[in-house]
């Protein structure tokens, strides 16, 4: 296989043309639909939708996982406890000030995180066609 035949592999490899397509930073801010750009990713705050009303993309042979939601509550709680520390040093507010302030943005943080970083990871599966592995039976195995 010559240098030419690798190109031309690479190159017809991609499911569709990338024109009409969002970029993935484009479709995880604005959960669109890693195909046709429409906005149908999400059915719930964080729940994946079945498939894209607009264009019919099913959404369930992706496989995102649970793993961005250990990194995200770790990452926002280290920054609301560093600012939470810092407060409380240098004002000293009431215990109810920090249960106002800091709940709600650590549920806000953790919750839009989610979604920006599954649709980032969704598209990021779509583009590169990223699949489970499976094995081939060999001769009756």
């Amino acid at each position: 296989m010559g240098r030419a035949d690798l190109l031309r592999i690479i190159v017809t490899d991609f499911p569709h043309e990338t024109k009409g397509r969002p970029a993935s930073g484009v479709a995880a801010l604005f959960a669109s639909c890693p195909r046709c750009g429409a906005k149908t990713l999400f059915a719930g705050p964080i729940a994946f939708a079945d498939r894209c009303d607009a264009c019919g993309l099913d959404f369930t042979k992706f496989n995102v996982g649970d793993g961005p939601a250990a990194f995200l509550t770790m990452g926002v709680g280290a920054i609301v406890v560093a600012l939470a520390l810092w407060l409380q040093l240098s004002v000293e507010p009431p215990w109810w000030v920090h249960v106002l302030l800091w709940l709600p943005l650590i549920v806000g943080g953790v919750v839009l995180g989610l979604r920006m970083t599954k649709a980032w990871l969704l598209t990021t599966e779509y583009r590169r066609r990223a699949e489970e592995h499976r094995h081939e039976a060999e001769d009756g195995q």
